[in-house]
């Protein structure tokens, strides 16, 4: 498919609808794959969703960043993921809150304790007992990497009641949340990633 351009201003007034389409657009562009592929659930499937191939491109980044702040609750006093994933998505989001004068820390969650110094397992600032953090996500599947990022987080003492990802798989993650009393939001689910995709695909075929 060609190259989307849209150009993005921060100086101008936000319109998150079309943010919305140009992050759908570059799912469907760069990171939507079919074929035969293994999960790292071990699930097999016949579609792939590489999410860093839209949150590492700088257009992705920074519509991430906006629409994931334009949900965070205004008492979210940091974000946090568990590494690799969410790596780009939480500090996108805190760049793009310092932008916009409301500032939220990021936090990386370890898969494996640091193994020198500090033996931590949360990267970023110190935080109070409490504090309430939100847990991001690339692509949810089964919920497991979310839940070991929110566990990791409470076991230190924070507060996370919420869990936001960019694209639902719609295959028992958003119940494991809800079972476990998290409170789950995805910007698309799988269903409308694909529905644009073929949109896309004819449209290109009819040129």
């Amino acid at each position: 498919m060609d190259n989307i351009q849209h150009p993005l201003d921060s100086n101008t007034s936000i319109d998150l609808t079309s943010q919305r389409q140009l992050l759908m657009d570059l799912f469907c562009q760069l990171a939507y794959q079919e074929g035969d592929f293994i999960l790292s659930s071990g699930q097999q499937s016949s579609y792939y969703i590489n999410g860093k191939q839209v949150t590492l491109h700088p257009q992705g980044a920074l519509t991430v960043g906006r629409l994931i702040l334009s949900q965070l609750p205004m008492d979210t006093e940091a974000v946090a993921g568990l590494t690799l994933g969410a790596d780009p998505i939480v500090t996108a989001v805190s760049v793009v809150s310092a932008l916009e004068n409301r500032p939220i820390p990021a936090l990386i969650i370890r898969k494996e304790t640091k193994g020198h110094g500090t033996m931590a397992y949360i990267e970023g600032l110190s935080l109070p007992m409490g504090a309430k953090v939100v847990v991001l996500e690339d692509v949810v599947t089964t919920g497991q990497s979310a839940m070991k990022a929110v566990q990791r987080l409470r076991d230190a003492g924070y507060t996370v009641e919420q869990v936001i990802a960019l694209v639902d798989r719609q295959q028992g993650g958003a119940e494991l949340y809800q079972s476990s009393g998290l409170k789950f939001e995805a910007l698309f689910t799988i269903a409308e990633i694909q529905e644009q995709y073929r949109i896309l695909l004819k449209d290109k075929s009819s040129l």
